[in-house]
């Protein structure tokens, strides 16, 4: 496999022809909500006729389908490629895992989406995977195996460990606010949302450790010593 020692959580698309057109349906999105957008106000928004965008999608869905694959895309790239490097992948893994699941959560087009137009989410959520959880399980996944060459990350395939986590990660990008203490908790101090971000980063790290026991036999392995 070709390394992917530098390579963040998920790719993010090279600009291209296209990014005026959904640059327009995000600002479009921002301002009036998904359900509301048409392609008569991204092609506005964009300075060109709405026949041009036809000839490029046949509706507003398919085209807000690929908004949402190039934003998130690159709001999880961007904060994979962020997070600190160094270390074992285990601990690359934790770090980009967190800091993707902050980015997400707090960017504006999906928080728009959230407020907004949820239902618009649920189809990703109860039916079938976007094409960006699609692209970041697979990057993940590649993550898995070299963890577990490096023997960080326990035995398993490596698909499934990935789409563990990113299920994990929904609910701690979408539903982290509903367990968020008020400012004037009776208990004492606030539960903010950043303690769940620790959280999920025990969460990763405890599921996808190689267990004590396991990692010992593999070192006396590795020096020739009978386990």
């Amino acid at each position: 496999m070709t390394s992917i020692r530098h390579k963040p959580l998920a790719t993010e698309r090279v600009s291209g022809p296209d990014d005026a057109y959904l640059d327009a349906a995000r600002e479009a999105i921002l301002a009036v909500g998904w359900s509301r957008t048409t392609l008569t106000d991204i092609a506005r928004r964009a300075g060109v006729s709405r026949m041009t965008l036809y000839r490029r999608w046949p509706d507003t869905q398919t085209l807000l389908a690929d908004l949402m694959t190039r934003e998130w895309g690159r709001v999880v790239g961007r904060a994979g490629a962020g997070a600190e490097p160094g270390g074992t992948f285990l601990e690359r893994i934790t770090r980009g895992v967190v800091e993707s699941v902050r980015a997400l959560r707090s960017d504006a087009l999906l928080r728009r989406v959230i407020d907004v137009d949820p239902e618009v989410l649920l189809p990703y959520l109860l039916d079938r995977p976007g094409r960006s959880q699609e692209m970041v399980a697979a990057a993940l996944a590649d993550l898995v195996a070299e963890g577990q060459r490096d023997g960080s990350v326990r035995a398993g395939d490596p698909a499934t460990l990935a789409r563990a986590v990113v299920l994990a990660c929904h609910g701690f990008t979408l539903s982290a606010h509903t367990m968020v203490d008020d400012p004037d908790h009776s208990r004492g101090q606030a539960l903010g949302v950043s303690a769940f971000d620790a959280e999920l980063g025990r969460l990763v790290t405890g599921y996808l450790a190689t267990p004590p026991h396991d990692a010992a036999r593999s070192a006396h392995t590795a020096a020739g010593t009978p386990g």
